[in-house]
């Protein structure tokens, strides 16, 4: 690309975990590549827990396509979002569409990319499960954004190796680390120097905090019983707190509060705004999750994870020891939280266990990869700076 022409990247997305990953390399281009030309849309696929993290990071849209509506079905949220992007993309034509991880606006920011003859670059490339329905529908959203994208940013080198059994060009692919780990470290570092504050929910410091999310779809039913009846179990059996920040979904809420509302031990809170859950991550002992960046968050704060999923496309996390796999089933939960409280040795071998999702880096190492596929900096990589 000629110098004489401003680099122009449109970012897409809309969901709260989305604006975490992806702030951290807005900033990045901002502060060190100022002269490219990056412009943020945000479907507003979550509105609320989207804009708290927006507010956070201090990223203002340049595009809002306020897509979110109640009780929408993927069908109404996919034709919709695909739709409101056609207008952007024909006023931006940017060099380079940027999207992370697995949600509805991913898929629909790749898919328009695609139909505009945009290049995509796909940031937490290369996860998989094997398993088309597990998680729903993101498996197959992140194996078409695969197939989409023309550069993949590949959290580990196990999500890298699955590219390319897919057939993507190695050239094509780039290990970066997680994005997650660049905002969660960004926000710790502000808590410690006393640069941002925090309101997380009160809890009795006398005992130990354990932290829950779980609203993933593939548990909507018998899973989330079977998870609500484990939670009821260890507050039963344990002198501990369980926070809980119920995602506003009614399938959750409907099934939380019914077996949860009122239980001594178990708090019961509204979604908490960015800071305020790294806050809480840092106080509690450990965390049950059926979330995908949670994963790789808690262990970059030495705090053990327990999944609450049948698969997970994260085994990076299990095989170094900072996860175990326990499923949406309550006898595993229970005997799992039951080892964590009552074994200090298993505990330890959790919580001392390497985070295998990098070093707070992977905007970096993004910014430089653009750079490249744009032509606009040399292919030198600074000595020391390889994420292995």
């Amino acid at each position: 690309m000629s110098r004489e022409r401003i680099p122009k990247i449109l970012v897409v997305f809309g969901t709260r975990p989305e604006a975490i990953k992806l702030c951290p390399v807005v900033l990045h281009f901002r502060r060190e590549h100022p002269e490219f030309s990056v412009k943020v849309c945000v479907t507003a696929q979550h509105r609320l827990l989207l804009d708290q993290v927006l507010e956070v990071f201090q990223v203002q849209p340049d595009y809002d396509l306020d897509c979110m509506r109640p009780g929408q079905s993927l069908f109404h949220s996919t034709s919709t979002i695909l739709v409101a992007l056609e207008r952007v993309l024909a006023q931006e034509r940017p060099d380079l569409l940027l999207v992370q991880g697995d949600t509805t606006s991913t898929l629909c920011g790749a898919l328009a990319g695609f139909y505009a003859r945009v290049p995509v670059g796909h940031v937490e490339a290369g996860l998989r499960t094997g398993d088309l329905h597990e998680p729903f529908p993101e498996e197959l959203n992140r194996v078409l954004v695969g197939r989409i994208a023309s550069l993949h940013f590949a959290a580990t080198e196990w999500a890298a190796q699955n590219l390319r059994r897919e057939g993507v060009p190695p050239a094509a692919i780039t290990v970066t680390g997680n994005t997650g780990i660049d905002a969660v470290l960004c926000i710790r570092d502000r808590l410690r120097r006393g640069l941002c504050s925090a309101q997380p929910p009160a809890f009795d410091s006398r005992r130990k905090l354990i932290l829950v999310t779980a609203h993933r779809r593939e548990s909507f039913g018998d899973g989330l019983e079977q998870i609500c009846t484990a939670l009821a179990e260890v507050a039963e059996r344990h002198d501990v707190q369980i926070m809980y920040p119920v995602h506003p979904n009614p399938s959750v809420q409907h099934a939380v509060n019914r077996h949860l509302k009122g239980r001594r031990g178990v708090a019961l809170v509204e979604p908490m705004e960015y800071v305020s859950f790294v806050a809480t991550l840092m106080q509690c002992s450990f965390v049950l999750t059926d979330s995908g960046g949670i994963q790789e968050e808690a262990p970059s704060l030495g705090k053990p994870v327990l999944v609450m999923r049948n698969k997970t496309e994260r085994p990076e996390a299990v095989l170094a020891g900072t996860a175990r796999l326990v499923g949406p089933r309550r006898e595993r939960i229970v005997a799992e939280c039951n080892r964590l409280l009552d074994d200090p040795q298993a505990y330890q071998s959790m919580a001392r266990a390497h985070n295998p999702f990098g070093d707070g880096r992977a905007s970096e190492r993004i910014g430089r990869a653009i750079c490249e596929f744009l032509g606009w900096t040399p292919s030198l990589v600074a000595a020391g700076d390889s994420l292995g």
